[in-house]
């Protein structure tokens, strides 16, 4: 195994959420007050339970969904022996005669065997046999799994009976804020935690998300091996549930993991001595489950194809162009995800994504396809509508031989073929579509912007938003692929794990061992280019990259407005809030440690969104948006329709009335509510379940709206601070950057934590002395496009890099090689990019489109 020396150290920081003086605080609680609840030994797999019921409804109803799972395991097992092994296929389709004693028709219990034959052949099948016995034990471990989970979760059930005074017939209409906020609260009665005195939020979402965090964290550094290069495909990416199931084996909770249990690294692991003989035995361990998975794999390959069938047949059926939607990729879910991000707000944020990604994608269909496309409807149709008008005219023809097969056939190829013809009033503006997409999904590499029209963009973005027919596909050979890539590419990256998690492991009193990215603290993984400059001491290896860090505390700083964070994080928080509310309300620009150029955009968010917008909006610490969301209620909504198609469905535009009330009982309640530390949002109740619903829908759109301003705004002063260098980027990454072996020697010896030369590997792509087209520093207009300028000759970095290009064709189809210059701009060599016409904007429905933007009529 390749050696590799990295230069990770171990951070020095000592974590801790504690209140001053009560780090290592043991509460003493006498034997006769201690309630049932009193020192939960695990309370990862306790939070995590609590909220599983919160996300299921209640108990009964994740009682009934395990109940089906159960007898679905069944149905698919019984079902496809049955028809393998017990029906007369040839009766089935009148191959054979069936001697009846009177005349009447073959009916299907007629092709169906003896019980003796079928049990007969059953015995006499090897494969069979081997197949039920496997599915048997999986079964009945599945059953002991479920009755031990019914056991627990009767007592999460009465935990909320009886703590947090909720019923289940409460908790479907109950927001997880307020679930938090009641846990939180009763520690101070129940000292569920005996390590802390009181609980913070963040200390719940260490507990719920520890692994998911080390995931996130994984992917955003390039370290687990997800992308590759076949020879025909090109860059690919691939990530399916079998594959990441097996990571998290490896690495957290299977036999000989790196965890001594949910909360704990093994001790061994946190010691750098023995680093090579920790890889050898990780690379060992990968090597024999990726052997288990070998030898595995037929078995799997045949549920993968029966659970696939007998899921997406019917829904084909009902509707064939479903394959022909897009979903998030697993890829893309784990890229896209914040630090600290529970499962469903991640979903509803990329859900509120998805119609404006879906129509990006849809701005570059093929135009050949589209011809043959049409052509081949029409076709197609033409036999339709004659075999439909016989079949009206005389029902007898549908006894004819393959007709009704042929009805079928037609539709579904109808279906398909109008997936691949545009709608003829869709207008091309990738630009403002991608802005859209960026104020939902937080993320995305720089070079995209400016570069939406191109069809690597395009390429990129598909590998986080893919089809419904890939991600089965994938799925379906996950069996074969997952140990190949165990052994021959995860295995080589042992070393790199070990010192992974040896590096980026902290401990946390009262919560354990948690990734330190997860900590959201911008000095020991902040990245200057991400508004951290001057506030952060990390090296290369130690910052997050895409701005993770930055935009995940800003993320948990929203969803969670009364988690006080440290002081040099609460100090980053309102200074970055100040700035937006200042650009919001077209205020002059104070010095300000933020403040990156004189250059800088003015009223940089008033383009975004508009003034009158986001004047009504405050952005204070305490975002409360009690008083302010009454009286900015007319005004924000343009952009809660703009930012959000969920607030579409509140009929906002005929409810103000009510949400005007809905928001003055929220701020009336928040007043009493304030000294318990339950924020407003956390209230969904109100005169009636109908308005305290829509009063925690239209808070919870607002705090969405505000996350949204605050991702563009950062993204676009980064895009400025950028201007001069390259940033790196998970699509321009290589294993390499990983190692010291990438890191040149003068910089390893720099003195300076805060220098602006970041150390590049050999392979990452730099600027060359030649004229660039780079995007000008100014900001989205009311139309929301992008204007190219043209700079000139940059000058050469004293420390000379290896030059990375990439080819492009040109006009007149000749490949032309093309440097890739900051902000992902492609010029050709000796010549300035030509300038793009402005795009329009694309005739839709308002929710779909970015703020402040008209459209054509």
């Amino acid at each position: 195994m390749a050696h590799f020396d990295t230069e990770y150290q171990r951070l020095e920081a000592s974590y801790s959420d504690s209140p001053p003086g009560e780090e290592n605080l043991l509460m003493h609680v006498p034997e006769g007050a201690k309630s049932q609840w009193h020192h939960i030994e695990n309370l990862d797999l306790f939070f995590q339970r609590v909220y599983n019921l919160h996300q299921k409804n209640g108990f009964t109803c994740m009682l009934l969904g395990e109940i089906f799972e159960l007898v679905q395991l069944l149905f698919v097992v019984g079902f496809t022996v049955f028809l393998a092994n017990c029906v007369d296929y040839d009766i089935l389709f009148a191959n054979k005669f069936v001697n009846h004693t009177d005349s009447s028709k073959v009916t299907l219990p007629d092709a169906f065997l003896p019980v003796d034959v079928c049990s007969a052949r059953i015995r006499d099948n090897a494969f069979v046999i081997f197949v039920l016995i496997i599915s048997g034990v999986f079964w009945l471990h599945r059953l002991v799994k479920f009755i031990y989970n019914v056991c627990c979760y009767w007592e999460i059930r009465s935990f909320y009976i009886n703590a947090l005074k909720m019923t289940m017939s409460e908790l479907p209409y109950a927001t997880w804020q307020e679930v938090q906020a009641r846990i939180v609260e009763i520690q101070k009665e129940h000292q569920i935690c005996i390590h802390k005195k009181e609980l913070t939020e963040l200390d719940i979402y260490h507990r719920i998300l520890r692994f998911k965090n080390y995931m996130v964290a994984m992917v955003n550094k390039s370290l687990l091996p997800v992308r590759f290069r076949p020879p025909v495909l090109g860059e690919c990416v691939f990530f399916t549930r079998g594959l990441k199931y097996n990571f998290e084996l490896i690495f957290f909770w299977g036999p000989g993991s790196l965890f001594e249990n949910e909360w704990s690294l093994k001790p061994e692991y946190k010691r750098g001595g023995n680093r090579l003989e920790l890889a050898d035995r990780l690379a060992s361990r990968i090597l024999w489950i990726g052997i288990a998975n070998l030898l595995l794999c037929p078995v799997i390959l045949v549920w993968q194809i029966l659970y696939a069938f007998f899921s997406y047949t019917e829904v084909i059926k009902r509707e064939p162009g479903s394959l022909g939607a897009r979903c998030w990729s697993l890829y893309g879910r784990c890229y896209l995800r914040h630090f600290n991000e529970l499962d469903h707000e991640l979903m509803s944020r990329l859900s509120k994504g998805y119609k404006a990604a879906s129509k990006y994608m849809n701005c570059f269909l093929s135009p050949l396809l589209t011809v043959v496309a049409k052509n081949v409807a029409f076709f197609a149709g033409s036999l339709l509508a004659v075999l439909i008008a016989l079949t009206i005219y005389d029902e007898d023809v549908l006894a004819v031989e393959h007709v009704l097969s042929s009805i079928t056939l037609l539709g579904v190829c109808i279906t398909v073929c109008r997936s691949f013809i545009p709608d003829k009033n869709m207008v091309f503006c990738p630009e403002q579509l991608l802005r859209v997409i960026l104020a939902h999904i937080h993320y995305m590499p720089d070079h995209w912007q400016g570069n939406a029209h191109r069809y690597e963009t395009r390429d990129q973005f598909s590998q986080l938003f893919q089809y419904k027919a890939v991600f089965i596909l994938e799925e379906l050979i996950s069996p074969v692929v997952t140990p190949i890539i165990l052994i021959f590419s995860l295995r080589r990256k042992s070393l790199e794990i070990i010192d992974f998690f040896r590096n980026f492991t902290v401990e946390v009193v009262g919560v354990g061992d948690t990734c330190s990215f997860a900590q959201m603290d911008i000095r020991q993984h902040g990245h200057p280019a991400w508004m951290s400059e001057g506030k952060t001491e990390a090296s290369i290896y130690q910052q997050a990259e895409d701005g993770k860090t930055e935009l995940s505390l800003m993320h948990f700083a929203i969803t969670n407005p009364q988690w006080q964070p440290p002081q040099e994080t609460t100090h980053f928080i309102s200074q970055l809030k100040e700035r937006v509310h200042r650009e919001a309300t077209g205020a002059p620009s104070d010095t300000n440690p933020l403040s990156l150029s004189e250059s800088e955009p003015r009223s940089l968010i008033a383009n975004i969104l508009g003034p009158s917008t986001l004047t009504s909006i405050h952005f204070g610490r305490d975002s409360s948006l009690t008083n302010h969301a009454a009286a900015g209620m007319s005004d924000g909504a343009s952009a809660l329709r703009s930012l959000s198609p969920v607030s579409s469905s509140l009929h906002l535009r005929g409810s103000l009335s009510a949400a005007h009330r809905a928001a003055g009982h929220t701020s009336a309640m928040s007043k009493g509510m304030a000294g318990s530390g339950t924020d407003a949002r956390t209230v969904s109740s109100g005169s009636s379940a109908w308005e305290g619903q829509l009063t925690s829908l239209v808070l919870s759109e607002y705090a969405s709206t505000e996350m949204s301003i605050h991702a563009l705004y950062m993204h676009e002063l980064h895009k400025q601070q950028s201007r001069g260098e390259l940033s790196r980027h998970t699509w321009h990454r290589q294993e390499s950057d990983e190692s010291s072996d990438s890191v040149p020697d003068e910089v390893r010896s720099e003195p300076n934590p805060h220098s602006r030369n970041f150390p590049r590997s050999h392979t990452f792509p730099t600027t060359v002395a030649s004229p660039s087209a780079i995007p000008t520093s100014a900001s989205a207009g009311a139309t929301g496009s992008t204007t190219l300028g043209q700079e000139g000759a940059s000058s050469q970095s004293s420390t000379q890099r290896r030059f990375s290009g990439s080819d492009s064709f040109g006009a007149g189809g000749k490949a032309a090689r093309s440097a890739r210059v900051p902000m992902g701009g492609w010029a050709e060599d000796g010549q300035a990019a030509p300038r793009h016409h402005d795009p329009l904007p694309e005739e839709s429905s308002e929710d779909e489109m970015p703020p402040h933007i008209h459209k054509v009529t």
